[in-house]
């Protein structure tokens, strides 16, 4: 794999392999977020702005031609993954009082906070009845379950908030499930609905779960390094709702304890100039190494968990999204 993968090229590579069945799945995704109430069907037809590169239909058509080929469930399996990673980031925006996203306005700075709760509650319960249409219960199961566990996620790294006790194990769980876990069910979905054996099923849980903490790290990194306009969203958030990530974990574990006390002072009392503060007690430490490293680690774990399906165009597009999960720096 080279060492300058770019979006453009990664998404030209997906579009000429798959283009047709992602246009599917993105017509049957339109279809379906919508609403006859004037004011919702606008709030919905805003948040169809937030979708960014639709990683996870990608990951779900990917998997699916890998171990097996594209169907008709997967066109309503990847517009449920959409559908509910939608409704995350509607809901993360209030949590993290997020003013941009996608380079347009969040739901709850446009409108309210009720709204942006409400039309997150729509699309994760349209998600659910989309679901059920397919007369599965295995998909209601596993996609219930996936959602629960994004959810945990999310309440469990808003309790550690303000902990500067947290390690690095902990902070592995709250992402395994806030992140993680809707890459891994949209993967191990793409394989069970085309048909593949228990084992690729699994091998393809691992993989998108990996994926997912990579891109995880990834993006803890560029909220404490990134550039707001060139990521198109706000950053910062993770320190003002003092969430403690990946870098700042490692660098709480290896500062002084004069340092320690300082850094813990910064971070239980955030501002608009926390970033800034933070900036040469992160230069001075291998933080930003450290989580690199640890992104770098889990690529390779999602790239091993492919080596048991069959080689083909899906998989080196797979094999090559552990690449790029990691190379989206600042």
């Amino acid at each position: 794999m080279g060492d300058h993968l770019t979006t453009h090229d990664l998404l030209a590579r997906v579009e000429e392999l798959i283009g047709g069945e992602l246009e599917q799945a993105e017509r049957v995704f339109l279809s379906e977020v919508s609403s006859k109430h004037p004011y919702v069907h606008d709030v919905l037809q805003h948040i169809t702005r937030f979708q960014g590169k639709r990683l996870r239909p990608i990951l779900l058509l990917l998997s699916a031609a890998a171990t097996g080929g594209i169907n008709e469930s997967h066109y309503v399996l990847a517009s449920v993954v959409e559908m509910i990673h939608l409704a995350t980031l509607v809901h993360d925006d209030v949590l993290d009082d997020a003013l941009i996203r996608r380079h347009v306005a969040t739901v709850n700075s446009r409108w309210n906070n009720e709204t942006s709760v409400l039309v997150g509650d729509f699309l994760f319960t349209h998600a659910f009845h989309l679901t059920a249409s397919l007369g599965d219960a295995r998909a209601c199961r596993l996609i219930g379950r996936a959602t629960n566990l994004v959810c945990e996620g999310e309440l469990a790294q808003i309790y550690e908030r303000g902990n500067h006790e947290l390690g690095e194990e902990q902070y592995l769980e709250i992402i395994n499930g806030k992140t993680a876990e809707l890459c891994a069910i949209s993967t191990q979905m793409g394989a069970l609905y085309a048909g593949a054996d228990e084992s690729i099923v699994q091998a393809m849980d691992e993989y998108g779960r990996a994926l997912g903490v990579a891109f995880q790290i990834t993006d803890d990194l560029l909220d404490l390094l990134g550039d707001e306009e060139q990521m198109g969203k706000s950053l910062g958030s993770d320190l003002q709702k003092e969430k403690l990530t990946l870098p700042l974990i490692r660098l709480l574990d290896q500062c002084s304890p004069e340092d320690r006390a300082t850094l813990q002072e910064i971070l239980s009392q955030p501002d608009p100039n926390t970033r800034q503060r933070l900036t040469q007690y992160i230069k001075n430490s291998d933080a930003i190494d450290y989580a690199g490293n640890r992104a770098r680690e889990f690529a390779k774990q999602a790239r091993d968990a492919l080596q048991n399906c069959p080689a083909s165009p899906a998989r080196q597009i797979l094999e090559e999204l552990t690449e790029f999960a990691i190379q989206r720096t600042i």
